[in-house]
């Protein structure tokens, strides 16, 4: 194996820490002469004007050469970014050149090679395009800077032993080599003082791809470009938002549908296209090495997740599947509906109005069929599933704590300091900050932002966001008075004592109010998400926050709590407040003394707050994957149609690169969104609607091959970037998990008819043969007509009734406490209460005994991390001893090194023995 030593003394870069911006900026980068400069030309290549010529070799016939490559036109360096611009006659266009002369000239100066293709050679005649290339001695330079990892020994760990049972997974396993592309190594922090300890087999593809665009991304957000109204402008970002860059991109290494015929390419984007983003490929494992080799750490933690958390909502859907079965089974048993439907019982049994003035009498037997089927998720199995779906959540966020620490291990991430990755000091943070201040630990000069600037922007965000939130909620409103308005309207034309049935069976007025309200309510939902989004991204740079991870917390808080109150609101009203304040006929309660609050269906609440959930969450899903994978189809469509007319190799590969969608740096953030909304969905309502957890499985299925096969062929190659955790979602998520078990306690208890059910069975039974016989008439109490007042007395009364009945437990006329609650309400609500109690204890008993029998790092990964960090420093302290032995023999006496080398070997000594 071939390893390329270096000289000790060689210095390739400077960078200026203590400079008036404290901006890390590179100069002084004095990169040597190669050959390929004395034959070839300059290796860099500025862009001047729209009038500049291309070098000598521009002029190789383009129609016998492929522009299908990743290299520049030597065929030997490769591109690790692209830039582009495009020329704009307007009065901005001579500062957008200077700035672009300036930018250009600075990369040079950190020691990037550019080149660049005229806008003649691009297919809309428009479009310059810069190609930069890192060579070795700035990829080594950063790479220390960055202390990325790099081989420095083959794994010798046995791997884990195979499990009888793995026989029975082959149809769902990958070819080993596309789940393992690369060999295992013991790794370490590369340092340019010591490359001949390092596995350096050819310098060309030593930093893998990723790495390589990570390094060149970490300048170009660095380097500055000239000084703008007294202030030092400077990084890649500012450049695209002002328009003098249009896209900065890091290319695929090939097209993804067939193979790229540069034998040097490894075509993994073609790849992970047939093995992982076609969808026929469902059924498969994911290959989350290649992932992460491909895209980056970061990326390849969200897939992991997103694959363990669908393997583990399996197990949810099954069970929510057998409990909706259950349902379906025992529906002829339920002596509730059979009451209902009972023209001796629901027949005879006449119901108050609905509404005031205009609705009529109506007959309890038209609800018959709302009745059954709200047995399919108002039964005994949903107490068993609420409790199930408790301890499920835990398990999940525990295993997964297992996987994460295993893919830690696996993708050399143990000793990955979010700190020195995330912590580092924004772009934006340093350049809009003029203030200075010593650091404590470093002594060294550095922006920071005032406290009463702080507070200032804290208020104005602050007060953004209870704006929003404080609208989200007038919205609610609002649709809860479209429910109490057209409620009265379906109320007086479907409900009458003439219509035996409603207009469909299953049609009440409840569920026709509830079908229209969730769609009205859902539409409002994405109009306020678009709006929203852009208002959070706004006041979050305008915070301007120190670092990238506080920057993603504050975003991601700040998304979260919106879309938790814009989605959920509407099912915490079906679930806690509908059909609780609606007070009895004669002395009904009113929203702003107008409307009459809603009442539940005689079944019970429980079967709308089914609805309202199933049409947000499938809704959301639908039109979710609908804006994921159509929409960008459509633009790429769109962007490349001029190309299909020009011989395919014509058209380069930064050129079909161009004309993707970008990925951007939020597009891993609302992809976490959109699932951590979906597992609220499946958690904290999961008891009203058993089959949540199987739709989320199949939406996911979907879902990862949506993304994959997406962000394979519909987006332009994202950025590398490291990430040990999924961050804060973590936290988002067990605070849900805690959460779920409150809501659906109370849902049990409040929502559903359960308790109410129980406490008959057991102290209010009439019949000991069916102990549920008569429920019906017990849980409807008796109004007399004439007891109305004139404001809400029905118009027509055609069979003169006298009395009605309504959903509540109050005395009857003639009693001493007519329409005052009976003690059985008290019982009933004692006994929620206590179920509230006793459920959740029992629950959050069992959760948290879980998470303290499961250890958060499997026992076999803790042995193999310190296996793996003793032989890590007994290699780097063998060497460096070796390397002082041949120093001292040179150059000092044999007394004083004697000296050293037991010093060092003593070092080892201790460190093994720690």
């Amino acid at each position: 194996m071939n390893r390329l030593g270096r000289k000790d003394n060689e210095t390739l870069i400077e960078m200026s820490l203590a400079t008036d911006d404290n901006i890390a900026v590179l100069t002084n980068f004095k990169p040597s002469r190669s050959a390929g400069e004395d034959s070839n030309g300059p290796l860099c290549e500025t862009i001047s004007n729209t009038e500049s010529e291309l070098p000598s070799n521009s002029e190789i016939n383009k129609r016998h050469q492929s522009k299908d490559s990743v290299f520049f036109r030597d065929g030997v360096r490769r591109i690790d970014f692209v830039l582009s611009y495009v020329d704009d006659p307007n009065k901005e266009e001579e500062k957008k050149t200077e700035r672009r002369r300036e930018f250009e000239k600075n990369l040079q100066k950190a020691g990037l090679e550019l080149e660049t293709e005229d806008k003649k050679e691009s297919e809309d005649g428009k479009t310059y395009f810069v190609k930069i290339h890192a060579p070795w001695e700035v990829l080594i330079t950063y790479a220390e800077v960055l202390n990325i990892k790099v081989p420095i020994k083959e794994n010798d760990i046995p791997s884990t032993v195979e499990y009888p049972l793995d026989c029975m997974l082959k149809p769902f396993r990958l070819p080993e080599k596309v789940m393992h592309p690369e060999p295992d190594y013991f790794t370490a922090p590369f340092s340019k003082s010591r490359q001949e300890l390092y596995l350096i087999d050819n310098e060309s593809t030593f930093f893998s791809p990723s790495m390589r665009n990570r390094i060149v991304y970490y300048i170009l957000t660095r380097c500055p470009y000239g000084t703008e109204e007294g202030k030092k402008k400077f990084g890649i970002k500012r450049l695209l938002n002002n328009g003098t860059y249009t896209a900065a991109y890091p290319l695929h290494d090939c097209q993804y549908w067939k193979k790229a015929n540069d034998p040097n390419c490894d075509n993994e984007r073609y790849t992970l296209y047939m093995e992982w983003a076609r969808f026929l490929r469902f059924y498969k494992e994911q290959p989350l090495d290649l992932i992460r080799k491909y895209y980056g750490e970061k990326i390849g933690i969200y897939f992991a997740w997103l694959g363990f958390y669908t393997e583990m909502l399996f197990f949810a859907a099954v069970v929510g599947l057998i409990c909706f079965l259950y349902g379906w089974f025992t529906m002829d048993e339920n002596m509730s509906s059979k009451e209902i439907c009972a023209a001796a019982i629901g027949g005879e049994i006449i119901m108050c109005p609905l509404c005031d003035r205009k609705c009529e009498y109506w007959k309890l037997n038209t609800t018959c069929e709302s009745s059954e089927y709200s047995h399919l998720f108002d039964n005994v199995a949903t107490l068993f599933f609420a409790i199930f779906m408790g301890i499920w959540v835990t398990l999940f966020l525990e295993f997964w704590k297992r996987r994460q620490a295993r893919l830690k291990y696996e993708w050399d991430l143990v000793d990955f300091e979010e700190e020195q990755q995330q912590l580092q000091l924004r772009p934006e943070y340093e350049a809009k900050c003029t203030h200075k201040k010593k650091n404590p630990v470093t002594q060294e000069m550095e922006p920071y932002l005032p406290l009463t600037s702080q507070a200032v922007r804290f208020c104005i965000s602050g007060t953004t966001v209870l704006f929003w939130i404080s609208l989200i909620i007038a919205s609610m409103i609002a649709v809860i008075v479209y429910r109490l308005a057209v409620y009265a309207a379906f109320a007086s034309i479907m409900e009458n004592t003439q219509a035996p049935h409603s207009i469909s069976g299953l049609l009440t007025p409840q569920l026709a109010t509830s079908v229209t309200a969730s769609c009205l309510n859902f539409v409002i939902i994405m109009i306020l998400n678009f709006l929203y989004e852009k208002i959070a991204v706004w006041i979050t740079d305008m915070e301007i926050p120190r670092t990238h991870l506080e920057y993603e917390n504050r975003l991601t808080m700040k998304m979260f709590l919106f879309q938790f109150v814009n989605y959920y609101s509407s099912c915490f009203y079906v679930a806690f407040f509908k059909g609780k304040f609606v007070g009895y006929p004669g002395n009904y309660t009113y929203m702003f003394s107008s409307w009459r609050n809603e009442e539940c269906d005689p079944a019970g609440c429980l079967i709308e707050l089914t609805t309202q959930l199933t049409i947000v969450m499938a809704g959301k899903q639908i039109w979710g994957n609908i804006q994921e994978a159509i929409v960008p189809w459509i633009w790429n469509w769109w962007g490349r149609r001029k190309a299909r007319c020009n011989p395919e190799n014509l058209y380069s590969r930064w050129e079909q690169d161009h004309d993707l969608q970008s990925f951007g740096v939020l597009g891993l953030f609302y992809e976490y969104l959109e699932m951590v909304i979906q597992f609220g969905f499946i958690t904290l309502f999961v008891a009203s609607f058993p089959l949540a957890p199987l739709l989320a499985l199949m939406n996911n299925v979907l879902e990862i091959r949506v993304d994959s096969w997406k962000l394979t062929t519909q987006f332009r190659r994202p950025v590398a970037a490291k990430a040990h955790s999924i961050g804060v979602w973590q936290e988002i998520l067990n605070g849900m998990a805690i959460l779920s078990v409150v809501t659906n306690a109370f849902i049990v208890a409040f929502t559903s008819d359960m308790i109410p059910r129980l406490v008959y069975y057991y102290a209010y039974f009439t019949n000991e043969d069916s102990p549920m016989s008569g429920y019906i008439n017990n849980s409807l109490s008796v109004f007399q007509v004439s007891d109305f007042l004139e404001g809400n007395k029905p118009e027509k009364n055609p069979e003169n009734f006298l009395t009605c009945r309504y959903r509540d437990y109050r005395y009857p006329p003639g009693h001493g406490r007519k329409y005052d609650h009976t003690m059985q309400f008290w019982h009933i609500l004692a006994a929620k209460m206590a179920f509230i109690i006793i459920m959740e204890h029992i629950v959050f008993i069992v959760k948290f005994f879980v998470a303290w029998m499961i250890p958060d790092v499997p026992a076999e990964v803790k042995a193999r991390i310190k296996r793996e960090k003793f032989l890590t420093q007994k290699i780097l302290h063998e060497y460096e001893l070796n390397k002082l032995k041949q120093k001292l023999c040179e150059c000092k006496t044999y007394e004083n090194m004697e000296k050293e080398v037991i010093a060092t070997e003593g070092k080892v000594e201790l460190s093994q023995a720690m």
